[in-house]
């Protein structure tokens, strides 16, 4: 599984991050192969909310060459949406398996048109502005609708990281991971905790 980390100025590190520490645990543990990720830009390096910098080693790459997507959110997102230049790359990623987001990343998968007939959530302080891009604003921390998974806001990418990881492998990789991170606030095998419009039968 080849994942591409979407970064920009002034994201929301904890949004990446919490995800990333989650599902680098799939390629430290050998829980699944061929596990690799790029970060991926506009631009050489960027700028989070806090003053943080971090290089970049892919400048907007052909995204259809990955097998999962994953958008932090930040206050960016709102005028990004707009961006035209930044969604149609985005929307290089129209036959990527997973769009993932969390926070108001939702936004930008919005933008591209993939939450289309999907249901999804993000930070509730957004909610008013995911309405125009999808069937319905889910109040809950996790959506999953089809393979687009998204989330609530900041924290909330730990728990999708691990719910990522447990639905790609099962309970017993993902409790270990949970205590290699110190986490034990995930609730493994309780997938009613996720909010999935339909079976999980039908899920890849």
């Amino acid at each position: 599984m080849k994942v591409a980390y979407i970064l920009f100025d002034k994201m929301t590190t904890l949004d990446f991050v919490g995800f990333y520490e989650a599902v680098s645990w799939l390629k430290i543990l050998n829980a699944k192969e061929n596990v690799s990720w790029d970060l991926c830009a506009k631009c050489e390096k960027i700028t989070d909310d806090r003053g943080m910098t971090i290089q970049i080693e892919h400048i907007s790459p052909d995204l259809s060459k990955y097998d999962l997507i994953f958008i932090p959110g930040g206050m960016p997102t709102r005028d990004l949406r707009y961006d035209t230049e930044f969604i149609s790359w985005i929307q290089t990623a129209r036959d990527v398996q997973y769009k993932v987001s969390v926070c108001t990343g939702a936004l930008i998968l919005g933008a591209a048109g993939f939450l289309t007939d999907k249901m999804a959530t993000t930070n509730p302080t957004a909610y008013e502005l995911l309405i125009p891009y999808c069937t319905e604003v889910v109040k809950a921390r996790i959506v999953r609708d089809g393979n687009i998974l998204t989330s609530g806001g900041v924290s909330a990418s730990i728990d999708l990281g691990l719910y990522l990881v447990e639905s790609l492998t099962n309970k017993d990789v993902v409790k270990k991971v949970q205590k290699m991170m110190d986490y034990p606030y995930y609730q493994a095998g309780k997938l009613s905790n996720i909010f999935m419009p339909h079976t999980s039968e039908e899920y890849c």
